[in-house]
């Protein structure tokens, strides 16, 4: 788990990364996300070989709830438990949010070959943060594998790839950021593997700053990253009658 200081648990907290960790052409124009409510993944799947992305929905929050009532989490993620209502509505707010966009991570062997409920499938999030008004190309990406057993398999590599995949090509985002607990070697190891570039230490909250920018060359690589990743309609694939959750 790994995230920044405006996460979903605690926007003022900084959270270590645990575990391991878009049909749109590249160079599409920056969205002004500041002026448009982040509903632009509510009818997305990215469908990729471990992992399959789906919008956050209140039909996962009852699973989520039950991951944050980890002491684990809640100690990585500096967060306090929350009522089940209170997820509710932090549900909302997260599909509401200008500066926010996040997906469900599944594990797509058992979401496609057996038909499973998403939330029967479900293995952690993936969330990317606007966290400069003045920069809306800057994206500080965040990934949780909740799920002990999916953590060093690569479903965090993947499910990163594929979200930095879509900021570039949906949202406009052109700058990662990543910001890791010192002591979390490996975490930062992953990162550098995706070429990011240590730029900071924060001895205050005892970080690392890693950063890329996706230059022509990376904008190529990524492509072939994620390649093989699907995208599809969510409406079609999972909610009845083809009807939007409101």
């Amino acid at each position: 788990l790994h995230s920044e200081r405006g996460c979903r648990r605690a926007p003022r907290g900084p959270v270590p990364f645990l575990g391991l960790a878009g049909d749109t052409e590249w160079g599409v124009g920056s969205l002004s996300l500041s002026t448009e409510a982040m509903k632009i993944n509510q009818n997305t799947v990215l469908q990729g070989k471990r992992v399959t992305l789906v919008p956050y929905t209140s039909a996962h929050v009852p699973r989520y709830h039950k991951w944050m009532q980890s002491e684990e989490l809640q100690r990585l993620t500096a967060s306090e438990p929350l009522s089940l209502e209170q997820e509710y509505e932090m549900q909302r707010s997260w599909r509401d949010d200008a500066d926010k966009c996040t997906f469900i991570v599944l594990d797509t062997e058992r979401w496609s070959g057996q038909a499973c409920a998403d939330e029967d499938c479900m293995v952690g999030d993936v969330n990317l943060f606007l966290t400069d008004a003045e920069d809306p190309t800057l994206g500080e990406i965040e990934i949780m594998i909740a799920e002990p057993s999916y953590r060093g398999r690569g479903f965090g590599k993947e499910a990163t790839l594929m979200m930095m995949s879509y900021g570039v090509r949906n949202l406009g985002i052109t700058k990662f950021e990543a910001k890791i607990g010192q002591e979390n070697e490996a975490s930062i190891c992953m990162f550098k593997k995706l070429h990011f570039k240590e730029v900071a230490v924060n001895s205050v909250f005892q970080e690392v700053m890693l950063r890329l920018d996706v230059s022509d060359q990376e904008r190529r690589w990524l492509l072939e990253q994620t390649d093989h990743v699907e995208e599809k309609s969510y409406v079609e694939l999972k909610l009845p009658a083809g009807v939007l959750e409101t």
